[in-house]
């Protein structure tokens, strides 16, 4: 069987303010077509379908227009929610669209219920985990304690357990939106951390044939048999050195894999380039960058006079402008945003304890701090649900 395994489309995402909108529907179009010339077998979509988890309507439009283009194809599609989406009104008219050939899987309590597909050497499960917000979830799975890596072990557990009701031989798919130990972030993913942990180990996943990744943007093999297929467009600088993909997998009778990775369509090439301002609008060697969107870091001691103007006579689309001066780490005049640069929420939390009362908190402490924003982030994520 093969699969062409993507992820993180981001639907109604912008980039620094430029509309991907249009980016997005010729991805999908791509998406079609290599479906159509590759002879794809099953599209597997591993989460964040959309942005947010209350799109903009001209996103709801082109993820209407992908279902009915795939839906045509008559090529089944497994798609998962991710922690972007409202699994709720994602998965609105699953069971009606899933007459189609297009299976939302939303929900949680369904981990173990597989879609099952057949070709000709038997059939192969698919087994949707859509992303799982530790504190909502843990009663569905029956765990003390709210973590990722006890949840996604709870949800493959049913996987496990299904699979050994089933015909030997028959071979297994697992779509899953997680942060998996190994895995390389960049700036656009949204932290997912509990307790201080946002990553689980690939060994969860163990026992099935192929584990199709979302929620990291970049194009990952974490093993053989656990991959991210990474955002099919960019939507951070920091992923300027990524090869936008999707992964073309091939599942032999006896569940072995081959991977090949398919280039997706990226609108303009990103470009980070740093220096003052007369080094940069005088270098040679920044010729290629021209026509890229580009993130200028500009190091003058001194800010100097209209820095945009200047750079986007040079670089007409130049998106972002960062100013960081050449200083010490110590010196004083050193940004609060540098300072914070790379800092988590707790960690910035426990600094400032430590500049009030003149110690940092003690273990009881650290433990109250990540109980607080664990719990306001799974508030967050229900009344944006709510809304």
């Amino acid at each position: 069987m093969r699969l062409l395994h993507t992820s993180d489309w981001h639907l109604g995402r912008a980039f620094h303010r430029v509309s991907m909108l249009g980016a997005q529907a010729e991805f999908i179009g791509h998406l079609v077509t290599t479906v159509r010339e590759r002879a794809v077998d099953a599209v597997v979509v591993s989460g964040d379908v959309y942005d947010r988890a209350v799109p903009p309507l001209a996103a709801v439009e082109l993820f209407d227009d992908a279902l009915h283009r795939l839906a045509d194809l008559g090529v089944p599609t497994v798609m998962i929610s991710g922690n972007h989406d409202s699994a709720r009104r994602l998965g609105v008219g699953a069971g009606l669209i899933g007459r189609a050939g297009v299976h939302l899987r939303t929900e949680p309590a369904a981990c173990g219920t597989p879609v099952v597909l057949d070709d000709a050497h038997g059939a192969v499960a698919f087994y949707g985990l859509p992303y799982l917000e530790p504190a909502l979830v843990k009663d569905e799975f029956g765990v003390a304690k709210a973590g990722h890596e006890t949840v996604l072990a709870a949800a493959m557990d049913r996987v496990r357990a299904d699979l050994a009701t089933r015909a030997p031989g028959t071979r297994s798919v697992v779509l899953a939106h997680a942060f998996v130990t190994g895995g390389e972030a960049s700036d656009s993913e949204r932290d997912i951390t509990v307790g201080g942990v946002a990553a689980v180990p690939s060994g969860v996943f163990d026992g099935v044939d192929y584990t199709a990744l979302g929620h990291l943007h970049g194009s990952q093999t974490i093993t053989e048999r656990v991959r991210y297929s990474g955002s099919p467009l960019p939507y951070s600088f920091s992923e300027a050195d990524h090869r936008k993909s999707m992964w073309l997998i091939d599942l032999d009778a006896e569940g072995a894999i081959s991977a090949e990775r398919v280039d997706c369509p990226v609108p303009r090439a990103l470009a980070r380039i740093r220096g003052t301002l007369e080094e940069l609008l005088a270098d040679p060697r920044l010729v290629h960058q021209e026509e890229a969107w580009v993130e200028a870091t500009l190091t003058d001691p001194v800010r100097p006079a209209e820095p945009m103007a200047r750079l986007t006579e040079r670089f007409p689309h130049t998106l972002s402008l960062v100013f960081d001066p050449e200083r010490a780490p110590d010196d004083p005049d050193v940004s609060y945003a540098r300072r914070l640069a790379g800092r988590s929420d707790q960690e910035i939390a426990e600094d400032f304890v430590a500049h009030v009362r003149g110690a940092g908190p003690d273990e009881r402490e650290q433990a109250v701090l990540r109980d607080a924003f664990d719990t306001v982030r799974a508030d967050e994520s229900v009344r944006e649900v709510a809304r």
